[in-house]
């Protein structure tokens, strides 16, 4: 079994992002919600039941956290819901990292 846990981090203000919402999925059942903590981390993730190998999708509800900061975003906002689909093949730790600013993210498999 594995684990998994995610780190978001306001690139635009260079700091966690503490308070986006986050949704964990996997074969169209959702897994997990939670919302970031001071530190821009989910802990929930952790308490989730061990994750078998597979298909999952961790979405980050990034419109709603940049509009609670006060940036004015266009309507529709060039980037709402992150969706990063990724796969668990076998025992180890998953860390899925998001960097993002209102036009852009960024991720890839931490440690």
């Amino acid at each position: 079994m594995s684990s998994l846990s995610t780190h978001v981090l306001d690139t635009a203000c260079g700091r966690p992002a503490r308070g986006m919402e986050i949704a964990l999925w996997r074969d169209g059942a959702l897994l997990h919600r939670g919302t970031t903590n001071d530190d821009g981390r989910c802990p929930g993730l952790v308490d989730c039941a061990a994750f078998a190998a597979g298909a999952y999708r961790l979405q980050f509800h990034v419109a709603d956290y940049f509009r609670e900061q006060g940036v004015a975003l266009a309507d529709p906002p060039f980037l709402d819901i992150v969706s990063i689909d990724f796969g668990m093949a076998g025992d180890g730790h998953y860390h899925v990292p998001l960097l993002v600013s209102p036009f852009a993210y960024s991720t890839y498999r931490g440690s």
